[in-house]
């Protein structure tokens, strides 16, 4: 069966990260992509200009109207700006109960624009880490949760992971992009066994949008897959071929979006 999966996310106008990005990588990995719109931006390559917030109540009845009438297999969250959102996404997954939850803690654009207020952390680690079956941060990101310096090596990473887990995730994948090196490890940590994912870093500037494509892809695979572990395996490897085509594409004059659709669109 196809599985449904819906991103609550923000809109990027240039398509290459938030819900625009998380449909086309539900619909590239066999899944049916819906998108509940947690905020507008204005957003291109280079920079983000604008934030436009949902109010919450609209927010909750968008939620509320796709799972009373669609069957949800997997929620992706990814850009919640302020807390009041956070709190509101928080007690819809409590209502509605999905059976995967993937949270991306969105909290700063790839142009270094901050997506997410500064008071508003708190209410994400209350509030959404308990619920999440994967929480995907990249180091800067898990750093920002947990209050203390930047990962700088695995051990630094695992360690991390482990404090992140402390706060209620099933599963935590923390991501090593920032670390230097032509090697990427990122760790996954279920509570008792650690696994380091390796790949070779891949040179290109067309990274836009990579943390939103990576958490999609493994909320879409989850419900098709025999284990978590399997599906994040299976989601960084579509995401590593997604940044290896990203040259193929010509999206801007910034960090262009990955390739998607590099399976259906071969050369």
């Amino acid at each position: 069966m196809i599985p449904n999966v819906v991103s609550i996310a923000g809109v990027d106008p240039c398509g290459g990260a938030g819900v625009l990005a998380d449909v086309k990588t539900f619909s590239a990995l066999g899944a049916y992509g819906c998108g509940v719109v947690a905020a507008l931006t204005a957003q291109n390559t280079r920079a983000v200009t604008g934030i436009h917030e949902v109010p919450p109540e609209f927010l909750r009845l968008q939620i509320d109207t796709l799972f009373d009438d669609v069957a949800i297999d997997a929620v992706k969250i990814g850009m919640l700006a302020s807390a009041p959102l956070i709190r509101t996404v928080a007690d819809a997954l409590r209502r509605h109960r999905p059976r995967f939850v993937v949270l991306d803690p969105v909290m700063v654009a790839k142009s270094g624009d901050r997506l997410l207020r500064a008071d508003a952390v708190e209410a994400l680690r209350l509030e959404l880490l308990p619920l999440a079956t994967v929480v995907t941060p990249n180091l800067p990101e898990a750093a920002d949760l947990l209050g203390t310096p930047v990962a700088d090596s695995p051990e630094a990473m695992r360690a991390a992971a482990r404090a992140l887990r402390e706060h209620g995730p099933a599963n935590v994948l923390v991501k090593g992009g920032h670390l230097p090196g032509d090697r990427l490890v990122d760790v996954l940590f279920d509570g008792e066994r650690f696994v380091e994912l390796a790949a070779a870093r891949i040179v290109t500037k067309n990274t836009h949008g990579t943390g939103c494509t990576l958490s999609s892809a493994i909320a879409a695979l989850l419900p098709q897959r025999h284990s978590v572990a399997a599906a994040v395996r299976d989601a960084r490897a579509y995401v590593l071929e997604a940044i290896r085509a990203a040259d193929r594409l010509h999206v801007g004059g910034g960090h262009g979006p990955l390739n998607h659709f590099h399976q259906a669109w071969a050369a």
